[in-house]
């Protein structure tokens, strides 16, 4: 799977968003929130074509979780994503 193009991670405070800018301006009504890590995570995986597997093998080498959990936290991530059409269509 992949994240969709053209989409956006800032950092704003604490807070990092993702917003989908469209010639130029961007669209606030289309501004999605991410804590700390998944942003991290966000960032290892923008553009590149990634699994499960592979986001889970990140979040482990990064943060002292168990396999579970990191497949937990990805699975919800990846849900968010794709609920919101942030992930390219395979």
């Amino acid at each position: 799977m992949k994240i969709k193009s053209g989409l956006v991670l800032r950092r704003v405070g604490d807070d990092y968003i993702i917003v989908e800018p469209m010639k130029g301006v961007t669209d606030m009504t289309k501004v999605f929130t991410l804590n700390e890590s998944a942003a991290w995570l966000w960032m290892q995986i923008e553009n590149t074509d990634f699994t499960e597997d592979f986001a889970v093998e990140l979040l482990l080498g990064r943060y002292d979780v168990k396999k579970e959990k990191a497949l937990e936290d990805v699975r919800q991530l990846i849900a968010f994503l794709e609920s919101q059409e942030l992930l390219l269509a395979e």
